[in-house]
């Protein structure tokens, strides 16, 4: 059973340890604080990840050492958190239902592993989003 573990983390480690670049993404792209990104989001909870909408919450300053900090985005219909914040303009954010940031889910990943830029945050939610994981960082 051990062995087995091993040869799965050592699997997904490889195969995500330097990943190509998604299809026509370019390692050139850039990605600015509040794009609304799809990427493969890791789970907490488990060695896997599910594919997902996510707020990009770095700025372009994380770029050089080849990272995006990214905040979890889920459907409305998952029982909420205190830390969601309602996706206020969904046209925007280019989602297809309504939608909330989980902004205690952060993942921090390379830029080739976003698929996408789906959209942008509206400032409606952008700012409460801001104030949110500014009291996550102590600062």
């Amino acid at each position: 059973m051990r062995a087995c573990a091993r040869r799965e983390r050592g699997a997904l480690s490889r195969r995500t340890a330097n990943p190509a670049p998604r299809s026509g993404q370019q390692q050139k792209d850039r990605f600015d604080a509040f794009d609304i990104v799809v990427v493969p989001f890791p789970y907490a909870d488990r060695l896997a990840e599910k594919r997902r909408p996510a707020l990009v919450i770095s700025n372009r300053r994380l770029a050089p050492y080849g990272l995006v900090s990214v905040a979890m985005i889920t459907s409305a219909d998952n029982a909420p958190w205190s830390c969601d914040v309602t996706i206020v303009d969904l046209a925007r954010a280019g989602l297809p239902a309504p939608s909330v940031v989980r902004t205690a889910k952060i993942a921090c990943i390379e830029p080739a592993r976003i698929e996408r830029r789906a959209g942008r945050l509206d400032k409606a939610t952008a700012n409460p989003v801001a104030q949110k994981l500014k009291g996550y960082l102590g600062t």
